[in-house]
C-alpha cells in the first residue's frame, strides 16, 4: 500500500511522488500527515495550503532525526532516509506551483 500525491495545474500534472503508507506513522509526528495523506478531508485543495505545514513538518525531521527513526519500519519498507527526500520534493514543488491543485490517492 501507497500514497500517491499529485500536483496539477490547468487540467495537467505537474508533479506525482509515491511514498509507503509505513511512513504514516512519521508523517504525523511531524504534523504533516493530513497535508500529505489526506488533503482533502483537511480543505487542502492548493499546493500553497501545504507550504507552511510542511515546511514546520520539515524542520521537525532536521532537527530530531534519532526521533523520527523510531518510526522506521522494521521490514525497511517506510525509512527516515526515504521520507526526508519525499517531504523535501514535495515543498519544493508546492512552492513552484503554489496554485496547483492537490490530490492524494490511497
Amino acid at each position: 500500500m501507497s500514497l500517491d500525491f499529485y500536483l496539477t495545474q490547468d487540467g495537467e500534472e505537474v508533479f506525482h511522488r509515491n511514498i509507503t503508507h509505513n511512513l504514516g506513522q512519521m508523517a504525523k509526528e511531524a504534523g504533516i500527515y493530513k497535508c500529505l495523506w489526506r488533503p482533502d478531508e483537511s480543505g487542502i485543495t492548493k499546493a500553497s495550503q501545504c507550504i507552511e505545514p510542511l515546511k514546520a513538518g520539515l524542520l521537525l525531521l532536521v532537527s530530531d532525526p534519532n526521533g523520527f527513526r523510531k518510526h522506521d519500519s522494521p521490514n525497511g519498507w517506510g525509512l527516515y532516509i526515504h521520507f526526508l527526500p519525499f517531504v523535501t520534493a514535495v515543498l519544493m514543488a508546492c512552492m513552484e506551483y503554489p496554485d496547483a491543485d492537490v490530490r492524494a490517492c490511497r
